[in-house]
């Protein structure tokens, strides 16, 4: 048998490393909102890693208050009050994950090797979303072991390093009309409505009106109306029996293949899947 740094190969061409990282995992979920209750009040031992798919969490660590957008993460740190500053929204849905550090030593904590923003702008959110999924997964398995739990994190904290720091200072104020396309969505969005139509329900030119409503939403009014039907689509999932077909109609889309090409390419799985998901998904809090 021969050894080089940790590493050693045996006749049966078996390779066996010696693995050690600083993280050690703690337990995950998905958080799933009906518009219910807020994060918890409290001191939490460990670190605390959020990071939001829809809706605005309202959120205070010490006496710095966030609001944490669809496609952003947040890091509370252990030791630290941290409690929510607003009731959950309706459409809130958000991954939170516990962690911590094993190097006992250093004081304060510190997570040197790479940089974490506490509040981030996601540069990549489907890679995220999946090693999120990954890893509730193995936590449902009974083979889940300790290390591949710990590596798992490793790969989500290198994947919000590659992120953007999400400034302090407050947003410039929305226009009006980006907040009236904004409701006229919502209130419409299982009718067969478009950019066009939005548009000239409020009196505005479509190509302005896109352009503002990416400006102030980040988003583009097609994808707002997606997600207002995606809205509707999760608690008909969650709550009703109805089929796919149906709630596809009920939702505005009027071929139930591109709704569920949709609900795939906004939530990496089918509305089947989403279903039988929420069965193990905390509903209200964690």
């Amino acid at each position: 048998m021969i050894n080089h740094d940790g590493f050693s190969v045996g006749s049966s061409s078996i390779l066996q490393a010696g693995v050690s990282v600083s993280i050690q995992a703690g337990d995950a979920g998905q958080l799933v909102s009906r518009g219910i209750g807020r994060h918890p009040n409290r001191i939490w031992p460990t670190f605390d890693l959020l990071y939001v798919q829809s809706g605005i969490l309202g959120i205070q660590e010490d006496n710095t208050a966030f609001e944490v957008k669809p496609g952003e993460s947040m890091l509370l740190w252990p030791g630290r009050h941290h409690w929510g500053t607003a009731e959950y929204t309706p459409d809130l849905i958000y991954f939170w994950l516990h962690f911590d550090l094993r190097d006992e030593e250093a004081t304060p904590r510190s997570l040197n090797e790479v940089s974490i923003p506490q509040h981030a702008a996601i540069a990549r959110p489907s890679h995220l979303t999946e090693l999120f999924r990954r890893y509730l997964d193995d936590q449902e398995s009974p083979d889940r072991d300790q290390l591949t739990a710990d590596l798992t994190v490793c790969l989500i904290l290198c994947e919000i390093s590659r992120s953007t720091r999400v400034g302090a200072s407050p947003l410039a104020p929305r226009s009006m009309l980006s907040d009236q396309a904004k409701k006229f969505v919502q209130a419409n969005s299982h009718l067969p409505i478009t950019t066009s139509t939005v548009a000239r329900a409020i009196d505005v030119n479509p190509n302005y009106l896109s352009r503002i409503f990416r400006r102030d939403f980040g988003t583009t009014i097609t994808d707002a109306i997606h997600q207002s039907r995606m809205l509707q689509a999760r608690v008909s999932l969650m709550e009703d029996n109805e089929t796919v077909d149906t709630i596809a109609r009920k939702c505005g889309y009027e071929s139930a293949i591109y709704f569920r090409r949709v609900f795939h390419r906004i939530h990496g799985m089918t509305p089947l899947e989403y279903r039988r998901l929420y069965l193990k998904a905390h509903v209200i809090g964690y």
